[in-house]
């Protein structure tokens, strides 16, 4: 048996400095099976750095206090020859309440940020794992190659900054 209180976890802060407040529960008390990340968010900030999908875990997100907004897209692209489920590339705004919960499917993307002006208290989950498998997180960002909104793999530096390369071109660049 593990038990902590949620501030004596250490904050651990995004390589691109996408909010001020992320306390990892899961990594503070072992979690072996699922992820739980705890958000404070100011105006502007956003839980991570991008659209973005896990397409080895579902994400799940409850608003404790405030209003977080979420970017969703069920996929990356129409016009990708291998889609056969029908899914669009068009974006979606998702306003999410203290006391409400919204879930993310393997391949859904999404992007939970702060557009109010108050304070958002929030937790992630995620499962199964407690830890990201970085080859298995897609995130969707302007290719300069490819002159067109592309998926990235992405892929975290020793230097604690993240690499991100097209899936399209293979271009590759830093993000820190």
């Amino acid at each position: 048996m593990e038990k902590t209180a949620i501030d004596d976890v250490d904050v651990e802060r995004n390589p691109m400095d996408v909010h001020s407040v992320r306390r990892p529960v899961s990594q503070a008390l072992g979690f072996t099976d699922f992820a739980m990340n705890y958000f404070e968010l100011e105006p502007g900030e956003s839980f991570s750095g991008g659209l973005h999908t896990h397409h080895d875990q579902e994400e799940v997100f409850y608003v404790q206090e405030g209003v977080a907004t979420f970017e969703v897209r069920e996929s990356r692209s129409e016009s990708d020859d291998s889609r056969s489920d029908g899914g669009s590339d068009e974006s979606e705004e998702v306003v999410v309440r203290a006391g409400e919960v919204i879930r993310f499917a393997p391949g859904d993307f999404q992007m939970g940020y702060n557009d109010s002006e108050e304070h958002v208290v929030g937790f992630a989950f995620g499962a199964p794992d407690a830890k990201h498998d970085w080859d298995q997180i897609e995130s969707l960002v302007y290719c300069r190659d490819c002159a067109d909104e592309t998926g990235h793999g992405l892929e975290l530096t020793a230097d604690g900054a993240f690499r991100m390369t097209c899936t399209e071109c293979g271009n590759s660049f830093v993000h820190s």
